[in-house]
């Protein structure tokens, strides 16, 4: 029985699921689930990450932490974390330029994966390395974190409101007169508060995100570091349904192919912003085009590009194009620094 039919069954059985219990069975399904049965990542996947984009991006990553770190008083016991690190691209880029401006950040290494599946790939991505993998941030021992999250945030299942004539109420999949997926109004609402609206409105909330933002925002206020996250999305909260589904690098419907496309919703990064202060940290945020060329993207394409023949200039300007471009990823994506102290961190 395919994924959609099950879905399709618990609610003929139960009645609507809220979208966030569709995510999450889109998504994470053990058998039929998005990301543990399938190769989402770079051209033949659903999608393109920044780093599979181009290494500069692992490059100026790493140039953060270290500087983060270096930041910190260079504490030898430190552990450098990603979470949610896909094929390993970005870590592996990290540990290239890291063994050069801060080999000592690099004895003790973490990856954060759920899947199975993902574990696999990123060790054949990074090679006989000393990398541990976790399942979640608990399983860390206590030590500086420098953790690193890239496209972690979009992919956390939302909740839905709609506003109704009776008020808001969670937005739900159910099913219509044919049997067909369809949106609808459940009868459950919430007792977060929900802002003034006309009817039909969106509103999203992200408990399950700001919780996991809370839970890394501790521990560093605990033990120490710093954690850089990006990720696209918007600066301030507003009403709007930002829930889409891609599939072969294009928009999909959402209730189309469960399983079987990437469902993803922009972050609100006031809301990650509020749940780290929550825990006493320090925010930062500011757009990816922002942080990378701040970071030196320019001046590093001109290094890769120095003597290179056209065709490698070319390619590394698209490449700076993609990463920082205002149509592109530079102004949708967005980047969070959270720490003790990140006022004096770069780019300044």
């Amino acid at each position: 029985m395919s994924l959609r039919d099950r879905i399709a069954e618990l609610i003929a059985e139960a009645g609507p699921i809220p979208v966030s219990h569709y995510m999450a069975l889109c998504l994470f399904d053990p058998a039929d689930g998005y990301y543990t049965t399938r190769e989402p990542f770079g051209a033949k996947g659903d999608f393109t990450t920044a780093p599979e984009i181009s290494q500069m991006f692992g490059e100026l990553v790493a140039v953060w932490l270290a500087s983060a770190w270096q930041a910190a008083g260079a504490p030898q016991d430190a552990i450098l974390a990603e979470i949610g690190p896909g094929r390993g691209t970005l870590m592996r880029d990290m540990l290239r330029t890291l063994a050069r401006i801060a080999p000592d950040l690099t004895r003790r290494v973490a990856m954060i994966e759920t899947s199975p599946r993902l574990v696999e790939v990123q060790k054949r991505t990074l090679g006989e390395t000393s990398t541990t993998w976790h399942r979640d941030i608990g399983e860390l021992p206590g030590a500086p974190l420098f953790i690193v999250g890239n496209e972690l945030f979009d992919a956390i299942p939302i909740r839905q409101f709609v506003k109704t004539s009776q008020g808001w109420r969670e937005r739900c999949v159910g099913l219509d007169t044919d049997g067909a997926l369809t949106f609808v109004a459940g009868p459950g609402s919430t007792d977060a508060p929900l802002p003034d609206a006309p009817n039909g409105a969106i509103f999203e909330i992200a408990p399950a995100r700001n919780a996991l933002m809370q839970e890394v925002a501790e521990r560093i206020a605990r033990d120490g570091g710093a954690g850089l996250f990006i990720d696209y999305g918007h600066p301030v909260t507003g009403i709007g349904d930002t829930l889409q589904a891609i599939r072969a690098h294009a928009y999909v419907d959402v209730l189309a192919t469960p399983g079987q496309a990437d469902l993803t919703s922009h972050v609100d990064f006031a809301e990650l912003a509020a749940a780290a202060g929550a825990a006493g940290l320090q925010t930062r945020a500011m757009t990816q085009a922002r942080f990378l060329l701040g970071m030196g993207l320019l001046e590093r394409a001109g290094q890769l590009g120095a003597g290179g023949d056209a065709g490698l200039q070319e390619r590394l300007r698209g490449e700076v194009e993609r990463l920082a471009g205002v149509k592109e990823m530079g102004e949708l994506f967005k980047v969070l620094m959270v720490g003790r102290d990140v006022t004096g961190l770069p780019p300044r």
